[in-house]
């Protein structure tokens, strides 16, 4: 099921993002969103697209680690992207790449 492998596929990620952030986060949601591949919430959950699984891991774990710094950083600035920086030194184009993805 796609489900479990994609909740495998996340934890795999923020166990490694996590190692270096150590960021505090509440639950993980797996769900079918249409318009996005992750999401965090003010209550520190963070949500993923069942979709990640079908990802090349460089953008899967670009998207682990955008939710993860966003617990810390809880909007897009200057601070938001550095901290991205510090595990994605190449996010920008990262970030172009995956926008190119369709989510459906």
């Amino acid at each position: 099921m796609l489900g479990a492998a994609a909740r495998a596929i996340v934890h795999e990620h923020l166990a490694r993002a996590n190692a270096h952030y150590g960021f505090t986060y509440n639950k993980i949601f797996i769900r079918n969103t249409r318009t996005r591949w992750g999401s965090c919430s003010t209550r520190g959950n963070l949500g993923f697209n069942y979709r990640i699984v079908k990802l090349p891991p460089e953008l899967a774990h670009y998207v682990v680690v955008h939710e993860l710094c966003h617990r810390k950083e809880f909007n897009h600035s200057a601070k938001f992207w550095a901290l991205v920086a510090e595990t994605i030194p190449n996010w920008k184009k990262t970030r172009a790449t995956l926008r190119k993805v369709h989510i459906s």
